[in-house]
């Protein structure tokens, strides 16, 4: 018999999909892990109760956090992952012959073991040869790492619980400090739709631009996650986004993605202006 699952975009806006079946459910050291099986999204990840992949718009995300700042990089060799539990990011990070080191940082080995048997749409990235998983915490990680990574990608989840932490200033100077001279970073920064995450929202982008001298925005939408926009942060040492462009790499690699492309790339930046406020 089909069930429902209520996913909550805030305490008062729940959108309820239909469940075909559940593919497993336990709980870890950190966090109640579920892996649903729905009629509209596909298999989906959810943790604690929030979305985190699902199997319908999952490239979005992925595609938008990776190649957005590996375009930009002139000569990204050395990567490293926070978060990424699914495999996603490492899955898009496989496109780029360029990389020579991918270090992924995860939490909880629950997630990654579940994801490699339940979404091998993500899962796959878990084969990556150039890759090297450490199941740690991320903010204790990133401490001494000095002048090691020309980009990091923060895949944290929410900024509750054990998240929290990866959402700290002090954290941020420390991945300052891990990226190279021309590093740069991308972040999940939440969506504005709604007045509390708006608040959380300038929070990040507060403490972002207490560390990095280039801090931007760009936007998608997901709609597994919201029924508005959706945040990340693009901080840099040096490179601008749209002044940097990689334009001749990217079309002589020629990426087929889903979503992501040159005009998307340029296009993403362009924010409403009560987001151009934040800055």
């Amino acid at each position: 018999m089909d069930s429902w699952f209520s996913n909550k975009y805030s305490p008062n806006t729940i959108l309820n999909t239909r469940i075909r079946k559940t593919l497993f459910k336990g709980v870890s050291k950190y966090q109640k892990i579920e892996i649903l099986d729905s009629y509209d999204f596909g298999r989906m990840l959810v943790l604690d109760g929030i979305v985190n992949v699902s199997e319908y718009d999952e490239f979005i995300y992925h595609e938008m956090m990776v190649h957005t700042p590996l375009f930009t990089h002139s000569n990204p060799g050395k990567i490293l992952v926070i978060g990424g539990g699914d495999g996603g990011i490492v899955r898009e990070l496989s496109k780029h012959p360029r990389i020579k080191e991918i270090d992924l940082v995860e939490i909880d080995p629950m997630v990654v073991d579940n994801c490699k048997r339940f979404l091998p749409f993500v899962g796959v990235g878990f084969k990556e040869p150039r890759l090297k998983v450490h199941f740690q915490d991320a903010s204790q990680f990133i401490k001494n790492k000095e002048n090691s990574y020309d980009v990091i990608i923060i895949d944290a989840p929410d900024p509750i619980g054990e998240g929290k932490r990866l959402f700290q200033k002090m954290f941020y100077k420390n991945c300052f400090l891990a990226l190279k001279e021309d590093g740069l970073l991308t972040a999940q920064s939440e969506t504005p739709t709604f007045k509390k995450e708006l608040k959380i929202m300038k929070s990040i982008y507060t403490k972002m631009n207490m560390v990095f001298p280039i801090v931007k925005m760009f936007t998608a939408y997901i709609p597994s996650y919201t029924i508005g926009i959706w945040c990340f942060a693009f901080c840099s040492k040096k490179y601008d986004p749209l002044i940097n462009f990689q334009k001749n790499r990217y079309k002589k690699l020629s990426i087929k993605n889903l979503y992501y492309n040159d005009n998307i790339h340029q296009a993403s930046f362009a924010l409403p202006n009560y987001l151009k406020d934040m800055f």
